[in-house]
Parts: structure tokens; sequence; C-alpha cells
């Protein structure tokens, strides 16, 4: 094996599994199964979107995709700073070539649900499940917003995408390089370039294992397999209500863990004492309600209709004393994880739009104006009730590459803003409002989704806009349309937010990387001085070289203004005393497969 760089090595040394690992990599043939009887019930803000891995790209959607697809690696259920560890994989991976050949080896005997797509035989996961669904996140007609992940990386991919866009069909069984099953339960990667972020892709719901008979039966005509999910994981589909119930039950080929997971934290002590041995998963079916008004997930709560709830901002006088449960609510035995998430919430601008997009200077001051019109502090105070903290960095606390010193960001100050647009040519007519440099009006349109938060972040937007004198129209849309639209770079402004898919600073610069347009770039921005940062940073490990490059794009950001950043969101859980061995992970989403319900107690 050549000599890795001393950093890499580094790198992998993080990455080691320890006695945790071996929970979940090792199968324990006499493991019990998940009763039926003991069920989880969870609710969602928004509605679902469905249940295709390489096309799902919200946190609620991805939720259940993690609890029925399984992916080679995942994360240590306690340790904390977020750790990698094998799930699908028989281990960690084996490197080479100074990081640029990885080999995974498989666990044997793991199965697929059953499902008639397989003509009633058994069905095991293999390393072509892995190298097929890698594949499809490159397919152009499935327009995955993952696409990101694996462009440029992986030798050969690309150009196999390329002859697809030229004849219409992807070409899966054409053997590429850069991915190979070498054998029934072996995968090997080639990059082009070292990649210190792999692990944490493989690690990531969009490179789940799906079947290729599964796909084949169920795709729409955009490729897209949204509503019959079959996978290897905890959980199946059992039943699907658009907008309103998902209900997941236990794969019986589910070959189980035992839950031994260990932390040094003395937080967690209880969780241990609870959990520890198990044969897991313990919960054999989970309901999830889809509510979007605030009041009413809150009053389902109380009324011990749910288990699970994240409770957001304006609730947050109704449940906490600061950061801490009301007396009334730990008396009854109510627990709450907290923690920041690893997240960014930000309004950004189309830059596509010929009202408020592009590189000119007026365009790049409208922009600024607006950015600058708007309070942060109002929100968190306002809207929030104190549950988030200012964010000034494009990377958030807890990731990878995260300023914690950083000075820089825009500044609420709506007297330059209106002095700002002013000297660019965006004159007030008679009636107080602003047009544009031709004379033309001048009106921005702010797309949200019509539940409580959506309404609140209106208001205090319209409030900012009006301060300045440009006009503000509402469209409203239920979050799956806002989310299709949104790819497509068919709205003009709008409040969006991105939690970590893997806790580097990469997954949160990539959102504005110009090829990330119709992905995870919703701002459609295109700007050559940020775009040639970010390449450079694709070959650095993490450290003060690329942190130094992360300053130089948070600059560009600044200067271009295609975001206005607002906040990191507190999550708080709210968990009913019978779910046992619940701890919010910063990365994991789907938890049920961690959790046991007490005997003690009904659940409905």
């Amino acid at each position: 094996m050549p000599t890795m760089p001393r950093n890499f090595y580094s790198l992998l040394a993080l990455l080691r599994p320890a006695t945790l690992a071996a929970a979940l990599a090792v199968a324990v043939p006499a493991l019990a199964a998940p009763d039926m009887n003991k069920v989880v019930r969870e609710v969602f803000p928004v509605a679902e979107t469905g249940f295709d891995p390489a096309a799902v790209h919200d946190l609620y959607s991805g939720t259940v995709v993690q609890g029925i697809f399984e992916t080679l690696y995942t994360y240590d259920y306690l340790a904390r700073p977020s750790k990698v560890v094998p799930l699908a994989a028989d281990g960690m991976p084996q490197v080479a070539d100074n990081g640029r050949t990885w080999t995974v080896k498989l666990r044997k005997g793991i199965r697929f649900a059953d499902d008639p797509a397989f003509g009633g035989k058994p069905r095991e996961l293999t390393a072509d499940d892995f190298v097929y669904s890698i594949k499809r996140l490159i397919d152009p007609k499935i327009r995955s917003p993952w696409a990101f992940l694996v462009e440029g990386k992986l030798v050969g991919l690309d150009e196999v995408a390329e002859q697809a866009k030229k004849s219409g069909k992807f070409d899966y069984d054409r053997k590429v390089p850069g991915i190979e099953a070498v054998d029934r339960h072996t995968i090997r990667f080639r990059l082009k370039d070292t990649d210190y972020n792999l692990p944490y892709i493989l690690a990531h719901e969009p490179t789940s294992a799906v079947a290729r008979e599964v796909i084949e039966k169920y795709a729409e005509s955009d490729g897209r397999a949204q509503a019959n999910p079959v996978g290897t994981g905890p959980y199946r589909l059992a039943k699907w209500v658009r907008s309103s119930k998902i209900s997941l039950e236990a794969n019986p080929h589910y070959r189980g863990f035992v839950w031994n997971f260990a932390s040094a934290d003395p937080a967690d002590a209880a969780v241990v004492r609870e959990m520890k041995g198990k044969s897991m998963p313990q919960v054999g079916r989970v309901e999830i309600s889809i509510i979007e008004e605030d009041q009413a997930r809150l009053l389902a709560f109380q009324s011990d209709e749910i288990d699970l709830m994240n409770m957001e901002g304006p609730l947050a006088p109704k449940v906490l004393d600061g950061a801490t449960l009301k007396p009334e609510l730990r008396a009854k035995g109510v627990k709450l994880s907290r923690i920041v998430d690893p997240e960014l919430s930000y309004t950004y601008w189309n830059m596509t739009d010929p009202v408020v997009g592009g590189l000119a200077k007026e365009k790049v001051a409208l922009r600024r104006a607006m950015a600058m019109s708007y309070n942060v502090d109002d929100e968190i105070r306002v809207i929030r009730n104190g549950q988030a903290i200012e964010a000034r960095y494009p990377i958030p606390p807890g990731v990878v590459g995260h300023d914690p010193a950083w000075k820089g960001g825009i500044a609420y100050d709506p007297a330059g803003a209106n002095a700002l647009l002013d000297k660019f040519g965006y004159k007030r007519g008679a009636d107080g409002w602003r047009t544009l440099p031709d004379g033309k009006p001048l009106v921005v349109r702010l797309s949200s989704r019509p539940d409580t938060l959506g309404r609140q972040q209106d208001e205090l937007w319209k409030k900012s806009l009006d301060a300045i004198g440009v006009r503000m129209d509402v469209h409203k849309d239920k979050f799956p349309e806002l989310l299709k639209a949104e790819k497509q770079c068919k709205l003009q402004m709008r409040v969006a937010s991105w939690i970590a898919d893997y806790p580097d600073g990469d997954n949160f610069m990539q959102l504005l990387f110009g090829p990330n347009t119709y992905q995870s770039n919703n701002a459609c921005a295109r700007i050559p001085e940020f775009d040639k940062l970010y390449a450079r940073t694709q070959t650095m490990p993490p450290g003060p070289e690329r942190d130094r490059l992360y300053q130089e794009m948070t600059r560009v950001i600044e200067a271009y203004a295609p975001w206005r950043l607002m906040i990191s969101r507190y999550r708080n859980m709210l968990v009913q005393p019978r779910v046992l061995g619940y701890k919010r992970h910063p990365i994991l989403h789907a938890h049920w497969q961690y959790l046991d319900v007490a005997p003690q107690g009904p659940n409905k």
C-alpha cells in the first residue's frame, strides 16, 4: 500500500469503530423480535414528499428514508462529536492510493423486505445494489438533488451521465471504474482526487441501497419510485395517506443488533441504564402524523396522542422556562432533549431572477439593502421566543469549519439600506414605494408555507421591507410544492433552512456552488469568485488552510448577498415518559430503532 499522507491516517483514526460499532456491525442470532404492541407516535410539521432515497430532499421525508433503507455507514448513537461506524458494511473501508481507492466489504446475509418485485424469493443485499443506487444519483432522468455528492468525483461516472444526456437513457450495465462490484459482497470506489468526506457521503441516506427490480417495477415517468420504498432497514412502509399519516412496521427480515452504546457524558447515564443489552429494535410500529399548526401539535402531545414532538419556537413560552421544561411537565415525567441544531436558516434571493438576481452593482445593492432591513434579533425574540442563536457564519456550530470568532456578516441597518437604494437609483414614488432604476415598479415576492411560522416570517419580512420602501407580495404553497419550484429556480425569495447531512463545512459551502444549481443551490447562484475558491477546497483535509479559504468564500457571500443569514435553531424534542432511550442526534434523524417503550401506561 502506498504511503498515506499523515492527515489522511488521522482521518481514518477518527473513523475507527469502537465497541459500539461492534453492536451495529455484528449480527446476533438470538435476538428477540420487535414487539408489535410497542408503538412510537411522532409528528411532522410539514408534509412528506416521498420515499425514494435519490429524490427526497427534505428533513422529514429523509427521516422516513433512514428508517426504511440502509447505507454502508451510519453514526454512533451516543458519540459526540459524531462518529462514523459500519452499518451494511462489514468494517471500515480499506484505503489505498493516497486516498483515491476505497474498498468496502458488505456484511453477508442482509435481506430486503419482501416485495412482489422479487417474485416471492428472498432477496439478499449485494454490492451491485449499492453500485446501482449510487449511479441513480447522476442519472439525468431522475434529476436527483443529490447528484453533487458524486459529480466530478468517481472515475468514469460523469462520462456515463453525459452519454445518457445524448441518448436519453442511462446505461446502468456499463462498467464504471469509479464504482465497481468486485464480487458479490465487495465494492471498490476509485476517486479522481482524495475526498475526505467520502465516509460521510456513504453514511448519508441518498446513497442508501435500493433494489433495481423494485425501481424498475414502481418507477414513474421521471425514474423516481417515491411511493414504494423497499429497503433492508429496521422498518417498512405499512400505510401512507399523503400529507396526513405515515405508518411503519418492523421489517421481519431485519437482522437487529444489541443496544451496547457507551458515553462518557453523565447526562447519558439514564439512557444507557434504560437500554444497555436490549435486543433492538424493540418498537414494532411507528405512527407519524402530519400536523402543520403549532398549537394543534402541542395539543396532541398534551392529550397523549403523540410521543415525540419537536417544539418550534412559537410554542416555547407554553413549554419552557428558558432552557428547561416547565415544572408541570417535569412533574408528569416529560423529558426534554435539547441541542443547537447543526443547521442554518436563511433567506435566499434567486440569482437568476430579473428583479433581484444577477451580479450587477444595482442588483447587489438591492439584495444587500433588503438583507440590512431585516432584524435577526426580532426573529429570535418574537418568532423563535429565544429558541435560536444568530447565524453570522455560513457553517453552523458543531460542524467542522465553523468559525466562532467571525466578526463579519450583514448587520441590521435600515438607514444604511435606504441610503444604498437611493444611491443606486431605486427612487421612491409619491406613494412611498420604490421603483426599479428604469422606473418600473419594484415588487418582490416571498414564497412561504401556510402555517403559523410561515405567517410570522411573512409579517416580519413585510415590516422590514416596508421600512425601506420595497413592496412585497406573498405566495403561499405547501412545503412539497415549494421544494419542487425551488429546484427549478422558479421562486424569487424564500426563507429556507439546511441541516447538516454530514458534520463538515463542505456540506454548507456547497449550497452556493454554481454547478449545484437545480440540486442544493436554491439561490441558483453562479458567482465565479466563490466557485473557484470552492473548487480549491475539494481536495483539502479539514484544517487551517481550508478554513482560510472558507473565510474568503464567506467574504464573497457577504459581498454579493445571495443570502441573508439568520439563525441556527435549538431543537427541543419533547418526549413522553414511556419512551426510553431517546437522545437527539445532530446528524441521524430516524431514531425509532434505538428506542423502547415502557410497559406501564397505554399506547394508543
